[in-house]
Formats: C-alpha cells, structure tokens, sequence
C-alpha cells in the first residue's frame, strides 16, 4: 500500500529551509546562498522514500517584509502551514526565541498541525548547547518531536525522514514517481540565473533583481537554446550587474549554464540582457509578471 504525505518546511531567512530540501531530494531544486530571503516562492518537491511520497513544501524565509514583494513571501508561508500533514519548524542552534520564530510557532498554534523542530547547523557549535536550545523550545510548544541536525552534512536526516513516515496516510501518491519538483525547468533555470546574481553582487543589489526566461527551445541537435533577461531597480545596479567590458554578465552567466546543464543533462547556449524596473517589488502588476501571483 503506498503512502503519502504533504509536509512545510518553515523558518526565519537563512536558516537551510533550501538546503533541507535539496539534500531530502537527492538533487538540487531549490536555489541556496548565504543572503537572506533567497526563497521568494513555495517550492515543491517530491521525495520518494520506500513507498511513501513526501510532497515537501520549501517556503520564503519569515521575515518583516518592507515591499510588496516581502508581504507576498510573508502570506506564502503564513498560508503553507495550514492544512497540511506536519510542519517542519526549522531553528538556528540558539537558546533563544526570536519574533519570528515565535510567530511561526503562533500559527502552527492557531491551525494545529502536527510539529516537529528542527534544529539546524549542530555542526556549528558544542553539543551541549543544543541542550539549552531543545529547553526553550519546548517551553513555548509541545512539539511532536525534535531533531538535531546538519543539513549541510547530512546529519540526523535517515532518522527524519523515518519519522516524516508516521504522518503519511493510506492512498495513491499525489505526483508521479519519476517528479522530483513540480516547478517548470525554465523556471528552475531562472532561479539558478538568481542564485549567480546573489553569490556575486555584493549588498542590496542582488535582492532588487528578478529574472525571466524569454525562449527556452530544444533543438535539433539537442542543444538547448535559452534567452534571459535580468530585471533591476536601478540604471547604477544595471551597470554593476554587466560590469567592466560585460565581464560581470558574463561571469554570472557561465556559473549558470554550468548548473542549468548538469540540471538538464544538455549543452545550453545561454543568453542573458539586463534592463531597469524601478521599484518593480512595490508593483503588483510586474510582481505578477514575474510570477508571484496570490492564488
């Protein structure tokens, strides 16, 4: 009898929501850097463990959001943790609860799913602290379970995914076998042009930008033809994203064609524009072209 389960992965900016979701896949769906708010969508992905499905949902990081875009990403998780199977909260090894995580923790509250903490990053301090960590959190909720972990290394996710099986229900599987995300690959391949833009732009810049694929062919030959254009706020940013003798552009765009080949397991002929939008987080309208529509 197969098995399934639909689960949110939930917490403050940064804390390897991301990271989480590409180590349980076994493949890289979900961009990552060391910036805040990285995530700006809920993504899906489908990991198949025995003959459970888990559908895990990989949400923004919660933050106070200071643009129409942030309010957006702030209502994707608020409205992910309802009506799932479970909650996956997951923490920075730190013995003490911050706003955000005390409104998570509010919500899991108000809708009463099931929780489990996660406790992130324990390859970064003494074990004996994770003591501390696990007391307070315990103080403020009664969660299901916790569990220590390395998202990064791997550490502590076997027995996670073993206790993720206790929350599956009898039934079909909600997405095919062969699926590991339901985002579209152009999509995908965006996102990978974004995470370039985050890991090399310095300060606020690289959180200004969206990007949008415009031609994404397969040809003959097998070659994959894509065409992107990389939005920012300013005419000053536009010239530090292109850079001296378009150096910048073209670094950013050889660290993507990189991923998006071993993504796709094709030769990708990438080429990528630059244009100015000012203030496009504030526009609803460009905010929906860009994809973050509220339904």
């Amino acid at each position: 009898m197969t098995k399934s389960a639909m689960i949110t992965v939930c917490g403050r900016p940064n804390v390897g929501k991301s990271t989480l979701t590409n180590a349980l896949v076994g493949e890289k769906i979900a961009i990552v850097s060391d910036k805040p708010q990285t995530t700006r969508n809920r993504i899906t992905a489908i990991i198949e463990h025995g003959d459970t499905q888990f559908v895990l949902m990989d949400t923004p990081g919660f933050h106070k959001p200071r643009t129409r875009l942030g309010d957006y990403m702030v209502n994707v998780v608020r409205e992910s943790v309802a009506d799932v199977d479970l909650v996956l909260l997951m923490v920075e090894p730190v013995a003490a609860i911050g706003p955000q995580e005390q409104a998570l923790i509010d919500k899991i509250r108000e809708c009463g799913a099931p929780a489990i903490l996660l406790i992130n990053k324990i390859d970064s301090v003494e074990k004996t602290r994770l003591l501390e960590v696990i007391s307070v959190y315990s103080r403020a909720y009664d969660f299901d379970a916790v569990f220590p972990i390395s998202a990064k290394e791997g550490d502590g996710l076997g027995e996670l995914l073993t206790e993720m099986e206790k929350y599956a229900a009898e039934g079909p599987h909600l997405f095919p076998d062969d699926m590991i995300t339901d985002q579209p690959e152009r999509q995908i391949c965006a996102e990978l042009i974004r995470e370039k833009l985050l890991k090399t732009l310095d300060k606020e810049i690289p959180h200004g930008t969206a990007v949008e694929i415009s031609r994404f062919k397969e040809r003959g030959d097998g070659v994959i033809e894509i065409e992107a254009t990389i939005y920012c706020e300013k005419e000053s940013h536009k010239g530090i994203i292109i850079g001296k003798k378009g150096a910048m552009l073209k670094k950013i765009g050889e660290l993507a064609r990189n991923d998006m080949e071993e993504f796709l397991d094709a030769k990708v002929f990438l080429q990528t524009w630059v244009k100015v939008k000012e203030n496009w987080r504030d526009s609803l309208s460009l905010l929906r072209n860009f994809g973050f529509n509220e339904e």
